[in-house]
């Protein structure tokens, strides 16, 4: 099969190809390929921000609204959640 091509953005297209063919999305695969690239450890849980379950529905749905994820008007709290988790 041949290699598809990630674009300039993509840093490393090795890792972003094994991404992509495990599933995962274009966008997603890309985050964490040039996030490796340079020297992140984006598999790593943690950050700054608190726990999606510490948000408001409001503050989730904003959140789902600008990453894009289609049908968050009839979601619930948790599936707000299960959807940023899944993105």
């Amino acid at each position: 099969m041949p290699q598809r091509d990630p674009g300039p953005s993509v840093k490393d297209g090795e890792l972003y190809e094994k991404l992509r063919d495990e599933g995962m999305s274009k966008e997603k695969a890309a985050r964490i390929a040039n996030a490796k690239a340079a020297g992140d450890r984006p598999m790593q849980a943690g950050g700054k921000s608190p726990p999606y379950e510490d948000w408001t529905k409001e503050e989730l749905y904003d959140r789902a609204q600008e990453i894009g994820i289609e049908g968050r008007s009839d979601m619930d709290k948790s599936e707000l959640i299960g959807a940023l988790r899944n993105h």
